[in-house]
């Protein structure tokens, strides 16, 4: 199962502009090259992938992401980003 975004994810993330450019480059590594290949053509990552992520992070594969959980995970990408330059 794929999760979700919450209603107020994507809101949450337009709040804050400083995030705007780290959820574009997340989302274009997670979504992988040559996307359209894969069916359903949607730019979003590949279903075992966010099976696995969230698995491991919580224990089950499905659920809804909300606004606070999307915002803390671009906050760590574009620290460890920082962090490997």
């Amino acid at each position: 199962m794929i999760p979700r975004l919450g209603p107020g994810a994507l809101a949450e993330v337009g709040r804050q502009p400083w995030l705007w450019l780290t959820a574009l480059a997340e989302w274009r590594a997670l979504t992988g090259p040559r996307w359209w290949a894969r069916w359903p053509p949607v730019p979003v990552p590949p279903r075992g992938y966010m099976s696995f992520r969230l698995e491991t992070m919580y224990g089950a594969a499905g659920g809804t992401l909300s606004g606070a959980e999307v915002v803390a995970y671009l906050k760590w990408c574009r620290w460890m980003r920082a962090l490997a330059r």
